[in-house]
């Protein structure tokens, strides 16, 4: 294949040797990725495994094999690797040289920009239509993963202190089983920062295969969750795949989980309203 000049230099050094090395191995739609990797090298860090299939012209699956062929996992590892090798963040504004002082400067930094996005990506339609659908929801089955777990909690707790009937195992085998059952008048609400978590997106195609809907939260436009999902509401920063901007990206998904719980309380009126007396009697029986 022809070199290409512009080849961007953070990749040279290590990823694109390896890349490179094998090649000669990939055959059609693989080799394509292949180049597409080579081609975009740190930018990679922005696109999802559905944006690359795109470039290369192939299905996510391929784009997968493709990893794999090449010695990784899947693209996810692919990803983190081309981000370790990717030009530095710029640093913080803090020049201390206090370790405290300039973590507190970068968090803050990267949290405000992935609250700052959210106008650029959530719409009020969009959260508009994701409250009506679990507002007529008969059943709601929320899931999520590692970070994205903490958001499920969250949510799991605001649906129920508004009276909608919701499920949220940790294991993600009871998840796959709860989807799998839904009933047609169900939701499956699926939260994942890369929207390519298997156990999430797997959860989220067994209830669409029930005829549920699914409502994916996450950080991508484009991923495999989305692909299945009814709706999605993306809220989150996509700078990297590990570090800060994951962490922004969880806060960015509470704001819009608190967004949603809002619009829900106004959906469904006095019978929210109802729920959340009652929620507020609890917490006072727990407190001092």
């Amino acid at each position: 294949m022809e070199e290409r000049s512009e080849f961007l230099t953070p990749l040279e050094s290590g990823l694109a040797a390896r890349i490179r090395a094998r090649l000669g191995e990939l055959r059609g739609s693989e080799a394509r990725v292949a180049q597409v990797v080579l081609d975009r090298g740190s930018e990679l860090v922005h696109l999802s495994v559905s944006d690359v299939a795109e470039l290369a012209g192939t299905a996510p699956s391929s784009v997968v094999r493709a990893c794999q062929r090449l010695g990784f996992r899947g693209y996810q590892e692919l990803k983190i690797a081309a981000a370790r090798q990717a030009p530095a963040a710029t640093p913080a504004l803090d020049d201390s040289g206090d370790p405290a002082a300039r973590a507190l400067a970068e968090t803050l930094r990267t949290s405000r920009a992935a609250l700052d996005g959210l106008t650029a990506t959530l719409t009020p339609e969009d959260l508009r239509a994701a409250a009506e659908l679990l507002d007529g929801a008969s059943q709601v089955v929320l899931v999520g993963m590692g970070l994205s777990g903490a958001v499920v909690l969250d949510l799991s707790y605001r649906l129920r202190a508004l009276g909608i009937p919701v499920d949220a195992p940790a294991d993600p085998f009871t998840a796959q089983l709860a989807a799998s059952v839904l009933p047609p008048t169900g939701v499956c609400l699926a939260v994942s920062h890369t929207g390519a978590t298997r156990s999430v997106v797997d959860t989220a195609r067994r209830a669409h295969a029930a005829g549920a809907a699914v409502l994916a939260l996450t950080s991508y436009a484009r991923s495999p969750l989305t692909e299945t999902a009814t709706r999605t509401l993306v809220a989150g920063g996509q700078d990297l795949v590990f570090g800060l901007e994951t962490t922004a990206s969880r806060l960015a998904h509470l704001a819009t989980v608190d967004a949603l719980a809002q619009t829900l309380l106004t959906l469904r009126g006095p019978k929210a309203e109802r729920a959340l007396h009652l929620s507020e009697e609890i917490c006072a029986d727990h407190a001092y």
